[in-house]
Formats: C-alpha cells, sequence, structure tokens
C-alpha cells in the first residue's frame, strides 16, 4: 500500500518543486548571507505538499476521465497506473490530494498573516489553478504556461518569505526554473497525445501536431540560456551559473531524438530521459552557481 501511494504521488517528479525552492533560498543567501532555517523548511514542506496535491489530483481526473485507461504507460508519462491497477481506490487519491493542498493552504496561510499580500497573491493563485489544473487549464491548452508561472511564483514566494523583497534576479530565476519544468510536461505529452486529445484535452502538442511540436521543443532550451547568458552578463546573476551550460549536449540529444522518433513511444523514451535529466541537473546547477559565488 505505501509503494502505491509513493508511486501515485510520483516522488520523483516532486524534484522540480524542491530545485524551485532551493533556488530561492541560493538567491536568498547570496544576497543577505543568511536563511531562516525554519521558514525554509516549512516553505519546503508547503511546496511539496502543493505539488502532490497536484499530482494526486491529476491522476485521479484522469482515471475518471478514462484517459489512463487508454494510455500506454512508460516511466515518465501515460500516468502512474495505480487507478487503472486497482491499488488504489479513487476516491482515496481524490481525498489525499484535497489533504495535500490544505497542508500546502495552511502552511501558506501562515506566511500570509506574517508577511502580508504578496503572499497571499501567490498562495491564492497556487490554490486555485492546482484544483483546477487537470480540467480547466489543461482542457484550454494553458497547462506549459501554468507549470512555468508555477515555478517562477516558487522562486519568488519563497524569495520574499525569506527577505520580504522581490528583485530582477528572482524574477529572471524563476522564470529559469518555470521553463525547465515547462519543457519536462511538454516532452512527456508526446505519448499521451492520442489519448488527451480523444477526451479533450489540449496540450502544446495536440494545438501544434506532433511534427510542429519538434521544432517548438527548441524555443524551451532557447529562451533557459537566453536567460541564463543574459543573467550573467548584466551581472544579474553570479558568474559561476555558467556551469548550467554543461548540460547543453544533452539538450540537443534530446532534440535530436524527439525530431526522430516522435511517433514511436518506445523510441521516444531517451529523448524524454534525456530532458528530465537536463531539466533537473540543469537547475541543481543553477543553485550550486549562487552558492559557489559565497
Amino acid at each position: 500500500m505505501l509503494s502505491a501511494w509513493f508511486r501515485v504521488i510520483r516522488i520523483r517528479f516532486l524534484l522540480s518543486s524542491v530545485i524551485a525552492v532551493s533556488v530561492g533560498l541560493a538567491i536568498s543567501w547570496w544576497h543577505i548571507g543568511q536563511i531562516d532555517i525554519l521558514y525554509a523548511i516549512m516553505t519546503m514542506g508547503g511546496v511539496v505538499s502543493l505539488h502532490a496535491s497536484v499530482d494526486l489530483l491529476n491522476d485521479y481526473w484522469d482515471f475518471k476521465r478514462g484517459i489512463d485507461t487508454q494510455t500506454q504507460r512508460t516511466k515518465m508519462s501515460g500516468g502512474t497506473g495505480v487507478l487503472p491497477e486497482g491499488l488504489l481506490q479513487p476516491n482515496q487519491v481524490y481525498r489525499a490530494g484535497l489533504g495535500f493542498l490544505i497542508i500546502g493552504a495552511l502552511i501558506g496561510s501562515y506566511f500570509v498573516i506574517i508577511d502580508g499580500i504578496v503572499i497571499g497573491m501567490i498562495l491564492a493563485f497556487a490554490v486555485v489553478s492546482i484544483y483546477f489544473y487537470s480540467t480547466k487549464i489543461v482542457d484550454s491548452g494553458l497547462a506549459e504556461i501554468f507549470v512555468a508561472i508555477k515555478g517562477t511564483m516558487i522562486v519568488l514566494g519563497t524569495y520574499f518569505i525569506q527577505t520580504l523583497e522581490i528583485n530582477l534576479t528572482t524574477i529572471m530565476g524563476g522564470i529559469f526554473i518555470g521553463v525547465l519544468s515547462s519543457l519536462v510536461l511538454f516532452i512527456t505529452s508526446f505519448p499521451d497525445f492520442e489519448a488527451d486529445k480523444a477526451k479533450g484535452r489540449k496540450t502544446l502538442v495536440i494545438s501544434v501536431g506532433k511534427q510542429k511540436a519538434t521544432i517548438v521543443f527548441w524555443i524551451f532550451p532557447i529562451v533557459i540560456y537566453s536567460i541564463l547568458i543574459s543573467g550573467i552578463f548584466y551581472e544579474i546573476f553570479p558568474i559561476y551559473c555558467i556551469i548550467s551550460i554543461v548540460m547543453f549536449p544533452l539538450i540537443i540529444k534530446a532534440g535530436l531524438l524527439l525530431k526522430q522518433n516522435f511517433d514511436n513511444i518506445n523510441k521516444l523514451i531517451p529523448a524524454m530521459s534525456y530532458t528530465i535529466t537536463f531539466s533537473r541537473i540543469t537547475g541543481a546547477l543553477f543553485v550550486i552557481g549562487f552558492l559557489l559565488n559565497l
């Protein structure tokens, strides 16, 4: 039973939120030379709870809409398979999703009380968008945009809790992390194209078509590296953040594999794996870049 819960929460995908919080903390440390450990732990707990809520509610709605019963599941796409396999009941997953949403909202509410309206706006956006993500947002073709905004908001919120400020470094750093996460969502939607389309979802890949989406793929690394290089050039980021560029060959390889195999799920798996690895390691190196400058 416990393994089923770890599976449906998608523990390894929570890493994107862990990295986003870490970026906010790293920038805080870089700017003021200290962080409030208790607030950092609470922020991490709240953000991870909200992320877990998204994944649980997404699994619930995908099962209820019959999407997960039509997808070819891989390690990186097609849902967790927990509900189709009967390992958990839909109402259990739904209640757990709401439970994590409430936990995240309660932690966030504490910071609203002590830090004010900025955190309140970020929290309101998070709670509303999380609840409607798997229905209204995905059906409107806004999932990739939501994920990019979510990553940005996590960095902004984490930094604001530590410093009561928002600046250009956190905005650009947040977008950098948000687009990295959005890239993962984008490529992992290729295998689910037919099932998503049949059930009314409108992902970016569905909107432009698979073949054109292989070209759209390159927009993500272009944005990511444009932010990184311009941030370093204008001294918005420390020079050591340049280490994030070392994963460049991996995303090139992923893009080329995607172009060759966009219509073959089994051959697409390496491209998805490379993209996820690129996103996580690039984000981690970005954090290290701020810490090396101390």
